[in-house]
């Protein structure tokens, strides 16, 4: 069955175009019948790094499928701790867990992270950046890599942002593959305490498109909270019918 894909009206004409092209790029990397052994929904990334900042972050996401018992009530928590080694490159370290077949929730396994601030903040059309990832999920013993090119481009009140990773993951007890995910996200900077974003994901047999909203608490000594919260509907058969998905960010200098 095609899938039909569309951007709502209300969108400025180029992120409306942009919009359709990265539908029809999630379609092609879309892969039907994948079997969906992760959980593509997590955040998008933007490509900058703050000098001197430390972090600490708590992400959570919880899938719901009526028609698929693996999808059905998956949930991942991951609490991280990172900092800034330069104006160039960040860090962070993860801890995450799920819930396992009898709804215990379990320590899964760790992450290191880092990201590379490519160019300039508006030195050309749009900003670039890479990120890293290292993961060891213990119950599996299994290895995954990740490599993410990073694109952020502003037209007006618009940010649109682009996350393209590459994985590979590894393991002596399951079959070593090689996946690919897009994530896209185009945010209208209505303030600084409420911005609300649309979200696209693709990769291991999931689809989704959804809204998120953001919005940042400032404090004294620049230091300052960020929260998102958002649900990703699925668009095909194979996709979670929907996920939710939280974050909070405490940032300090």
């Amino acid at each position: 069955m095609p899938v039909v894909l569309t951007v709502p009206t209300g969108f400025p004409p180029r992120v409306r175009t942009s919009g359709l092209l990265a539908l029809g790029c999630a379609a092609v990397l879309w892969q039907p019948g994948a079997r969906a052994d992760g959980v593509v929904v997590d955040r998008v990334y933007d490509p900058y790094v703050q000098p001197l900042e430390k972090e600490i972050e708590w992400r959570a996401v919880g899938q719901g499928d009526s028609d698929d018992d693996a999808l059905d009530n998956l949930q991942l928590q991951r609490l991280g701790i990172g900092r800034s080694f330069s104006d160039r490159w960040a860090g962070e370290i993860y801890l995450f867990g799920q819930n396992t077949e009898d709804q215990n929730f379990d320590f899964e396994g760790s992450e290191l992270e880092a990201k590379w601030q490519l160019t300039e903040q508006g030195e050309y059309a749009a900003d670039w950046g890479m990120l890293f990832e290292l993961e060891y999920e213990r119950n599996r013993q299994q290895w995954e890599a990740a490599t993410t090119l990073i694109s952020a481009r502003e037209w007006g009140r618009w940010t649109g942002t682009a996350n393209f990773a590459v994985l590979y993951e590894w393991s002596d007890d399951y079959v070593n593959e090689w996946e690919t995910q897009l994530r896209l996200q185009a945010r209208y900077r209505l303030s600084p305490k409420f911005e609300p974003m649309l979200e696209l994901y693709a990769g291991q047999g999931t689809l989704g498109l959804g809204p998120v909203m953001r919005g940042t608490k400032k404090f004294r000594a620049a230091r300052q909270l960020i929260w998102e919260a958002g649900v990703i509907l699925g668009i095909t058969e194979e996709s979670p019918d929907q996920t939710l998905r939280l974050s909070l960010e405490y940032e300090f200098y």
